[in-house]
């Protein structure tokens, strides 16, 4: 031990004089998880961690839950994907699996995920966008046309929605002559981070719960092969949180679901070994390494504290992993692919199970076929070409890993203890906490992002002379709406309604008077024919439709930003307008559409509002017709639009065009997310006044929206008083 410490010394003495005498503790870095990185670590630093006695494949299984790990099998390669209709996604499907992907894994479009067949009137701008639309057992089955399910794991992110489309999947494989006790993959099954950070919920948490503990009571029974769901702390870090908040919701988020199922009367060892995990890595390289082995430590420990398994499996946490979409840039965007690269370099490092890796142009629009390949083959190469796959657990023993994973691990058992000491994770949730300290993470970040303490290549430092265009993916709305129409009007004319009806009314029932399965009950309707939007609507007669509270942080974004000439800026243009009108101006946040990811909007509000604008930010999934309606009577100056789900070409035009309707052009439109630089042209054709792109930096958004604000309000200045005293009287 002497001889340790007496290395350290000797290198701060090095250090020291290399300083010019200055002290090397000035080197330290602290990150937003609340850690401090020495700028040096040694032998001496392993001294008392307890987490380093264990090997690969065995409880508390730090090194990984396999003892080959990937010597044997690598990691799956699992590409995330799902666009327009079920046939356009198949063929997909077939061109990865022949260009070496092994797993299959469905993303939905909103419609969806909320419950709403494609033909319904509030997804009008979503259908097909975002993911796959999925509306009967029909379209389930063309979407797995030609692909054995006896053979092929298919991992499907769904939760609101999660009765009918794991119910028409299971139709869909005993059509193909493939039982539920074939099936394998996963179904994501994860609510409670819908109510925290995602938002694609459709009824209250109680109900949710339910529904969540009948499928992992379904799959314990009859889908051996099948995980129950997968418990996502992914959504979470993009949402905003550090990695010490993303492990500790999601371990407490698993822990609660337990609960749920042994309150249900399930034995902890007949479900428990088919739970999977779903983690985001993002930029920290060493620490998203690390994340992986801290959240299978901590997952281990506390599953023996609370429930103490007799099946060691029962102990293991097995996880897929994706790179973060919000570490990507809309501005030179081919830096993306070395974001994506050390992004897939951690989640392997760190032991994955399976791992999808980001498209380059994902913060631009839908990944073409071109970025797709670029994004599969960088799992290929550091399978084949890198040598991480020859030995099991390359990091361990490092010095500095060691460290960060016990750090974690100490720092996220805190805060989940926390958690179960306000009764778990419901009423965390029920009360806004993980969300409220999230949203505080994520505005934090982007104003260090905004004043340049956190450097982002080619967005606030080393930015291009110009731009470089890329090609990107655009889905014609209409045409999939129309074509899944067509196809829903044939299955009701050519089912039998009394047995949908019939189906439909057994659920219900079994809904009010917490009878039955409802998995098993969705089957048989799924069976029948029902849709997605049939299903979901019978047991939103029984448990309702949920809407969650809309709050924004404050005093978060100034305080971090500190001062500046763009802050200066700022509060000159605020002054102009508070100056030139007499009133403070109004700004409506408004969410269209069925996308919940808020959170651009949530920051932007919170920003606003720390710059003395009086933002009102509404309720998520509005109809354009509902946000207008809204900022009328409010009498707000500005709309603000957060658009992720490629619905602007459709929501936005509709938005200002019922505003000429209600004679309210006095009210300016400006929009900000993923919106392709091909659509800025028609977006402003159609009368929006900014667009504000991912990387735009929050004071300059402010700025051109005050100033623009003043500028519309005096040209339309006695329209706008005639407007509001008609409305008033």
């Amino acid at each position: 031990m002497a001889d340790k410490q007496d290395k350290k010394k000797r290198w701060e003495e090095l250090a020291q004089a290399e300083l010019k005498g200055k002290s090397p503790a000035a080197l330290s870095a602290h990150t937003a998880e609340g850690i401090d990185i020495a700028p040096l670590y040694t032998s001496a630093d392993l001294d008392g961690l307890d987490h380093l006695d264990s090997v690969p494949g065995e409880a508390p299984f730090t090194r990984g839950p396999r003892a080959t790990m990937y010597t044997v099998r690598p990691w799956t390669i699992r590409q995330y994907a799902g666009f327009s209709t079920a046939e356009e996604t198949n063929k997909f499907f077939h061109k990865a699996l022949n260009a070496g992907q092994k797993g299959l894994s469905v993303a939905f479009d909103l419609a969806t995920h909320r419950g709403y067949d494609s033909d319904h009137a509030r997804v009008r701008g979503d259908v097909g966008k975002a993911g796959v639309a999925i509306d009967t057992v029909e379209d389930m089955k063309r979407l797995f046309a030609g692909i054995p399910l006896q053979d092929m794991s298919v991992s499907m992110t769904m939760n609101g929605a999660v009765l009918p489309v794991l119910a028409a999947f299971i139709v869909a494989g005993e059509e193909q002559g493939v039982s539920q006790q074939q099936l394998s993959g996963t179904i994501q099954n994860d609510i409670l981070k819908e109510f925290m950070v995602r938002n694609t919920y459709i009824y209250p948490p109680s109900p949710s719960m339910r529904i969540v503990s009948d499928i992992i009571a379904h799959t314990a029974r009859y889908m051996p092969k099948f995980n129950s769901i997968s418990i996502s702390g992914y959504h979470m870090q993009e949402a905003g949180a550090n990695l010490v908040q993303e492990l500790a919701f999601t371990m407490a988020d698993g822990l609660e679901y337990l609960k749920a199922a042994r309150d249900r009367g399930l034995a902890v060892d007949d479900f428990a070994p088919r739970l999977s995990f779903f983690f985001c890595i993002g930029m920290n390289f060493f620490m998203e390494a690390a994340k992986l082995r801290a959240a299978r430590t901590l997952w281990a420990r506390w599953m023996e504290k609370l429930f103490q398994p007799g099946n060691q499996k029962s102990l293991m946490l097995r996880t897929h992993c994706q790179t973060s979409g919000a570490s990507l840039a809309e501005q030179d965007p081919y830096n993306n692919v070395i974001r994506t690269t050390i992004e897939a370099m951690a989640a392997v490092l760190g032991g994955t199970q399976s791992l999808h890796t980001n498209s380059f142009d994902e913060a631009i629009g839908l990944p073409t076929d071109f970025s797709a390949r670029i994004a599969r083959n960088t799992q290929l190469i550091l399978q084949h070409e890198s040598g991480i796959t020859d030995t099991v657990d390359p990091l361990a023993g490092s010095y500095y890993v060691e460290n960060l994973t016990a750090e974690l691990i100490e720092k996220a058992d805190k805060l989940i203890t926390e958690i179960q000491d306000m009764g778990g994770m419901t009423d965390a949730v029920l009360e806004g906490f993980p969300k409220r300290e999230i949203e505080k993470m994520a505005t934090a970040r982007q104003a260090r992002i905004d004043n340049g303490e956190d450097v982002i290549v080619g967005v606030n430092k080393y930015r291009p002379n110009e731009d470089s265009p890329v090609e990107v993916l655009d889905i014609d709305n209409d045409a999939v709406r129309a074509e899944q129409t067509k196809a829903l009007d044939l299955i009701r004319q050519q089912r039998d309604e009394k047995a949908v009806e019939a189906a439909l009314d057994a659920l219900k029932e079994a809904a009010k008077n917490n009878s039955g399965n409802l998995l098993a009950l969705s089957v048989e309707a799924m069976r029948a024919r029902a849709s997605v939007g049939e299903l979901s609507a019978a047991l939103e007669s029984v448990f309702g439709r949920f809407i969650g509270k809309q709050e924004t942080v404050r005093d978060v974004y100034r305080q971090t930003y500190g001062s500046g000439a763009e802050i200066d800026a700022v509060e000159t243009a605020f002054s102009r307008f508070c100056e030139e009108t007499s009133e403070t101006p109004i700004l409506y946040m408004a969410k269209l559409g069925q996308d919940g990811h808020d959170r651009g909007a949530k920051v932007i509000s919170s920003a606003f509002g720390d710059f003395g604008m009086d933002v009102r930010v509404g309720t998520l999934f509005q109809t354009p017709e509902e946000a207008v309606l809204t900022a009328m009577d409010m009498g707000a100056h500005i709309i603000g639009v957060s658009s992720l789900a490629a619905g602007h070409k459709t929501l936005l035009p509709e938005l200002i065009q019922i505003l000429k309707e209600k004679e309210a052009e006095d009210i300016l439109v400006i929009c900000g997310g993923i919106i392709p630089q091909q659509d800025y042209q028609y977006l402003y054709d159609a009368g929006v006044a900014a667009i504000f792109g991912p990387g735009t930096a929050i004071p300059e958004a402010a700025t051109k929206t005050l100033d623009a604000a003043t500028d519309n309000l005096m040209r339309m200045h006695n329209y706008r008083k005639d407007r509001l005293s008609k409305a008033a009287g």
